[in-house]
């Protein structure tokens, strides 16, 4: 929230006073968005705009109906859908092959070189040598993805929890972006290839989006002059269902699972969904997929079409040696230890997203107002303790392990469908003698996909204190490295985490209570998914990604099982991951419903009774002002006299005397405009002083009563008794204000400025008839970055012309009766992707708008509080 010196500055969505610095109660704060500090609790902000998934059908998009041949042009249109959805899936697996190639390039540079110099120090004594080495590669890698991000602020974290709130209807700057695509890219190639315990998983599912917002728009605001007129998906809601197949394309590139991608989107991703949506996500989950492996195959196999690498990340193939008949994956009595390292996953993820999100309110407060060269440093110090940590652990703490027979002989098998090289060769035997390895060092000194594999399929055992320092260890650097500036990604560091745990228990029930039956793989396999489930609490999306990647359709109980225990646990104390980064983020996201209790309001109670609207005839003098003194999106169209309604729709009266700003107050609602929207310029105050100076009134003495105060305590809009033909006046009380006004439909604010910049208007002593008439093409060409009313050229236009806007407003938005329960307005709200609502009363006339932020948990809690204060 903006504040000015000596008062504070309370803006609401539909209103914006000034007043004395004073005390606020904490349904105040929340229905500002402030920050409760006795609380520490981030609520809603209010600069998050809402993404429109309504079809606005006025004239020009009913002419493109009536022209549109539907079978010729359905079927194009189709057709072309298709196309683009193949195209994003191809795209999508190429940026995956990209990101892979360059951090097996740079980790095998990286590993190489420190492990020649290890094996030489080690006789020499020279080890120091060696961290300082390893140091200089870590460190150069990890400066350049900060770099990166500095760049591009957003391409930080893993873009989940941004993707899922765009997905929900919540517009998040900047989050689809070529510029984003390119430095959340290089940045986790850079971010893994530095030795953070990282993934690179999670970034590709942002990747995906990225690529699926933008391919389909074919041009780019960061190069420009890429401008293909390409007429196709110029809406929001087209847009959403492509970042939707980007996503699980993302999922599907990342584990080599196409239908989990699909269940990802479907379950995690996407608020809005239908059936034809779902089988060209699956379509293009699988071009992700193979064209992926088609590459990967290639490049490392050189056996091009051979198709043996499904996704970054695969778990190779689980099974019992030949040799041991009393071995299976799993056992029926099995099931018990699961279901109890599934309550331990989910307390785990619990103690991890708290740890987290203690850490991320710390960030917030002392490391994010600092200079942006201080967040490059914590992520330098973070790869300075990392590497230390590796780099030590695997000298001293590592034990010296026997290989067995079959660990030295290799498996074929499955050295075809893991890697190009056997797991035996990642073994690290730093300072042990032949026939033995170095455990420690095997899981620290490789990369995490190897480590992971090491600790599915390694005959060769693991120390339980190896594994238990390891899992301690790196349970604690992920924490902290999830966060700080730099691309990366938590499945992966979730997945070997959980992975040590599983390979612990199983050790631990092998040697000490004598289970010679458990399979260690199938153990570490429930490990992973216990507590990866209890830090993102997925459940079906989840399941059927891990069953693709181990190929493997018996373990689909044991880990359908597990996932649901360690959410049910990890439940009960906070939320998933990326549910809270959102919250920390301030996004108003909308869940699946309300609760119970919030049917005790209505519409009128949660509604934004203070209006700015426009007249279907009006001057542009009017617009200029009302568009540079607000920041709302969507104005009512609306009438005064109902009487004379069919006159003013047909032009023949004009009223142009729209509301009334004071002089005083258009500085402030600008400073407050220009620190809500970084979109909208500054602009000379003097410019617009005179444009409404014919309808300036004289300055008004200070409300006695707060204007917040009076909107918090009137539970039900009272209508004055004024006559229709009576103009708002700047002496109007504030219940005055609230006047009858019938209402005609919405136009959106990008509306009324196309409508300024292509000159749609006509003078007074003209007809309505003869203003230019726009396309639906001409009206859409901007999407999805509309121009803004600051670029206008103030002296290329004549305030007293007329801008007729009743063609390109929406005549039939979605309404609610003020009497409508709450329930009934969320489930219409949120089903229908809506951005506003108007609420009219039984005889048209508007009494208010609700729109996301009315809707928000905060939001109702406050009013729910307030509703029963006044009972």
């Amino acid at each position: 929230m903006a504040g000015c010196r000596g008062s504070l500055c309370c803006c609401c969505r539909w209103c914006c006073c000034c007043g004395e610095r004073e005390t606020r109660t904490p349904e105040e704060l929340t229905i500002l968005g402030e920050t409760q500090e006795e609380e520490d609790e981030i609520l809603p902000r209010k600069d998050y705009e809402s993404l429109d998934y309504d079809r606005c059908i006025n004239d020009p998009y009913l002419e493109v109906l009536e022209t549109m041949d539907n079978k010729q042009k359905g079927r194009r249109y189709e057709a072309v859908k298709w196309m683009v959805v193949f195209a994003i899936g191809v795209c999508t697996g190429l940026v995956g092959l990209f990101v892979d190639f360059f951090v097996r390039l740079f980790t095998q540079l990286k590993f190489g070189v420190v492990q020649t110099s290890v094996e030489e120090c080690s006789q020499k004594g020279c080890l120091a040598l060696s961290l300082l080495e390893l140091l200089g590669f870590n460190l150069t890698f990890v400066f350049l993805a900060s770099l990166l991000v500095l760049i591009e602020p957003v391409a930080a974290g893993s873009g989940i929890p941004e993707i899922k709130c765009y997905l929900n209807g919540v517009k998040v700057p900047g989050i689809v972006r070529l510029r984003t695509l390119l430095c959340k890219a290089f940045g986790v190639l850079f971010g893994v290839a530095g030795g953070l315990f990282v993934g690179k998983e999670g970034p590709m599912i942002h990747s995906g989006a990225v690529v699926g917002a933008g391919l389909p728009q074919f041009q780019s605001i960061s190069l420009r002059k890429i401008q293909l007129n390409f007429p196709y998906f110029r809406s929001d809601r087209d847009k959403r269902d492509f970042v939707s197949a980007g996503a699980a394309a993302g999922v599907a590139a990342a584990f080599g699972a196409p239908i989990g991608g699909t269940l990802f989107s479907l379950e995690e991703g996407s608020s809005f969904w239908n059936q034809g949506l779902t089988w060209k996500v699956l379509f293009c989950s699988m071009s992700a997929t193979f064209t992926l492996n088609f590459f990967r195959s290639g490049i490392q196999f050189g056996s091009w079409g051979s198709f043996q690498l499904p996704g970054l990340l695969n778990f190779g193939e689980f099974k019992c040696s030949d040799s041991d008949k009393k071995c299976h994956l799993w056992t029926a009595m099995d099931l018990g230890f699961f279901v109890v390292m599934g309550v331990i996953g989910g307390l785990l993820g619990a103690t991890f997203n708290c740890l987290n999100k203690r850490l991320a309110k710390y960030r917030m407060r002392n490391v994010h107002p600092k200079p942006k060269l201080v967040r490059v440093l914590e992520s330098l110090l973070v790869s300075l303790v990392t590497t230390v940590v590796v780099f030590v652990a695997s000298m001293v703490l590592g034990e010296c392990r026997q290989m067995s027979s079959s660990s030295q002989i290799g498996n074929g098998s499955f050295q075809l469908q893991v890697t190009s090289e056997d797991v035996n060769s990642s073994i690290k035997t730093f300072f042990c003698p032949n026939d033995t390895y170095n455990d420690m060092a095997t899981l620290f000194f490789n990369p995490q996909e190897s480590a992971i594999l090491q600790l599915f399929h390694q005959d060769g055992t693991f120390s339980p204190i190896t594994l238990a320092l390891f899992f301690i260890l790196y349970f604690l650097l992920a924490c902290w490295t999830y966060g700080i500036s730099v691309p990366s990604g938590l499945f992966v560091p979730s997945l070997l985490c959980g992975a040590a745990f599983g390979r612990l228990v199983a050790s631990v029930l092998k040697s000490y209570i004598g289970l010679g039956h458990i399979y260690s793989g199938t153990f570490a396999l429930i490990g992973a998914a216990a507590f990866l489930g209890g830090v993102v609490r997925m459940t079906i999306s989840l399941t059927v990604i891990l069953i693709e990647s181990t190929n493997e359709i018996t373990y689909g109980l044991p880990i359908m099982i597990t996932l649901m225990v360690a959410k049910w646990t990890g439940d009960f104390f906070n939320k998933g991951i990326y549910d809270i980064h959102v919250g920390l983020r301030g996004v108003p996201l909308l869940e699946w419903e309300t609760e119970v209790e919030m049917d005790k309001l209505r519409a009128s109670d949660i509604m934004e009774p203070n209006l700015t609207y426009v007249y279907p005839h009006t001057r542009i003098q009017s617009l200029v002002s009302i568009l540079r003194t607000t920041v709302h999106h969507a104005f009512p169209v609306v009438t005064e006299n109902r009487g004379n309604e069919k006159e003013f729709m047909k032009g023949n009266q004009l009223i142009s005397n729209n509301i009334k700003f004071k002089k005083s107050s258009i500085l402030t609602r600008a400073g407050e405009q220009r620190k809500r929207s970084q979109s909208m310029k500054s602009y000379p105050s003097s410019e617009l002083r005179n444009m409404c100076d014919e309808h300036a009134a004289p300055e008004e003495p200070a409300e006695k009563e707060d204007l917040l105060q009076q909107m918090l305590e009137r539970r039900y809009t009272p209508y004055p008794n004024l006559y229709p033909d009576q103009s708002p006046s700047e002496d109007w009380t504030m219940e005055e204000r609230f006047r009858p006004l019938t209402f005609h439909g919405l136009v959106l604010r990008s509306q009324l400025v196309t409508l300024l910049v292509r000159g749609v208007c006509y003078s007074e002593s003209q007809s309505s008839a003869s203003q230019p008439r726009l396309s639906y093409a001409e009206m859409a060409e901007d999407y999805p970055r509309y121009p803004d009313i600051h670029d206008l050229d103030l002296t290329l236009l004549n305030p007293r012309m007329i801008v007729d806007v009743t063609p390109y407003m929406n005549p039939s938005p979605f309404t609610v009766s003020p009497n409508t329960h709450v329930s009934q307005v969320f489930n219409l709200f949120r089903t229908m992707g809506l951005r506003h609502l108007p609420v009219v009363n039984a005889v048209g006339e508007i009494v208010g708008i609700i729109t996301r932020h009315n809707l928000t948990h905060e939001f109702l809690q406050a009013r729910l509080r307030q509703h029963f204060q006044t009972l």
